[in-house]
């Protein structure tokens, strides 16, 4: 009888309980990490060598309304189940419903590299966390998981996924915790999400990718005047990453009101873009925009290096090209932040980097991993400042984001009003 009794007590003490779905989940995230990490590495490796190419033959751009309609001709036949990708993942995990078509995978690795190939100002964050949330979500065939299960594995896909593309571990963790409602932070995946992200960034160094370096070249002491300056740049970047979330949709409504055929919306915006480059004679503002990025941390930029960014990356995403918002936020967040070093008493590289990661919290509603990114990006003396200028601009950015489908429970005013 007390061997019973001893046996029960060991069944329904926690760590016991605890014990097999951790090595249950250790192994599914290492799967994942597997999958996306592989597929992040063959994604830049891709991608180096498309914008490598077009930069040594300028006149690719041209095809950028072709390759525009190809990709949208694509999604139209094949990928119309795929089509809202990053926003799919976030809708299947509050609501799960079907395993979401391995199709997403080679669909949206095709679009991003032709958009890139081809000059278009996109990102790359989209199409590593929709591969690795749609391979992650292939395990479903292979096991039967009940829905919270399913809401648990695409959470760790997208920590993956976001983490190998960026290099940053623990912040493609906390942005699968935190990415999928405005003001809170889902901990019921808070080891699978960790386990995902950190093996996922080391199984692309693995395949021998390297990310790109910043640096910062001061740090400013903590006084009142800078921390004035901060929480003015917090605020701009706040409200920089609201009108990047507004103007965006709203020229995708603009092009879905009034070009009813989706492949002929990315061609007229192929063509506007096409246009207008020509017109500014500058490849600046062309894919990613990694050099100009990285310049905004050694030099002062002009304001309407910003300014163009901003154009050219709404209207590619609103007529419907491919990849992400994500780097294009850096761009735009760096270069607008050391403009204001004409009228903030701070450096200029200095704010560069909160700008950098500033307005894209501001933009995704992610002010904890956009926090933590500048840390693993920029180093840890940057982490304290960076930190502030993310809750500021998370506090200014209004209630929508990129991210469509992320919930609102409350207003961000409600939650600092709360007392609960």
């Amino acid at each position: 009888m007390w061997v019973r009794l001893f046996l029960k007590s060991l069944r329904n003490f926690e760590p016991f309980v605890i014990l097999p779905q951790l090595f249950k989940w250790l192994l599914i995230s290492l799967v994942i990490a597997g999958a996306a990490g592989t597929a992040s590495a063959l994604f830049l490796k891709i991608l180096d060598e498309s914008i490598a190419l077009r930069e040594s033959h300028p006149w690719i751009l041209g095809f950028l309304p072709l390759g525009g309609f190809v990709v949208g001709w694509m999604y139209f036949k094949m990928g119309k189940s795929v089509e809202a990708g990053n926003n799919l993942l976030i809708e299947e995990i509050h609501d799960p419903k079907k395993v979401i078509s391995f199709r997403m995978t080679p669909l949206i690795l095709f679009g991003t590299v032709v958009s890139h190939l081809l000059g278009a100002s996109v990102g790359r964050e989209g199409t590593a966390v929709q591969m690795a949330g749609s391979l992650a979500d292939q395990i479903n065939h292979f096991t039967r998981l009940n829905p919270r299960e399913r809401r648990i594995l695409l959470m760790a896909g997208m920590s993956a996924g976001f983490s190998s593309v960026f290099g940053t571990p623990l912040a493609g963790a906390f942005f699968g915790l935190e990415v999928l409602s405005i003001g809170k932070v889902r901990y019921d995946a808070i080891f699978p999400c960790f386990v995902a992200a950190l093996a996922a960034h080391e199984v692309t160094l693995a395949w021998g990718i390297h990310h790109t370096e910043y640096r910062i070249f001061s740090l400013p002491s903590f006084t009142l005047v800078n921390l004035l300056a901060i929480l003015v740049a917090g605020i701009l970047f706040g409200l920089t990453g609201m009108s990047f979330v507004k103007a965006t949709h709203s020229v995708k409504k603009a092009f879905e009101k009034h070009i009813p055929y989706p492949p002929a919306r990315p061609l007229i915006g192929g063509l506007i873009f096409v246009a207008t480059t020509l017109g500014i004679q500058s490849t600046r503002y062309l894919s990613l925009g990694v050099p100009t990025l990285v310049e905004a941390f050694a030099k002062p930029l002009p304001i309407w290096d910003c300014l163009l960014k901003f154009f050219f990356t709404i209207l590619c995403l609103g007529s419907g090209f491919k990849g992400g918002e994500v780097t294009p936020l850096f761009f735009i967040g760096a270069t607008l932040g050391n403009s204001l070093s004409l009228g903030l008493p701070l450096p200029h590289d200095i704010l560069a980097g909160l700008g950098f990661v500033g307005v894209f919290a501001g933009a995704a509603n992610t002010p904890l991993a956009s926090s933590i990114m500048a840390i693993e990006l920029l180093g840890p003396q940057i982490g304290g400042l960076a930190s502030l200028a993310c809750v500021v601009s998370y506090l200014f950015s209004g209630n929508a984001g990129i991210y469509h489908t992320q919930r609102k429970s409350l207003s961000k005013v409600d939650h600092l009003n709360s007392e609960t």
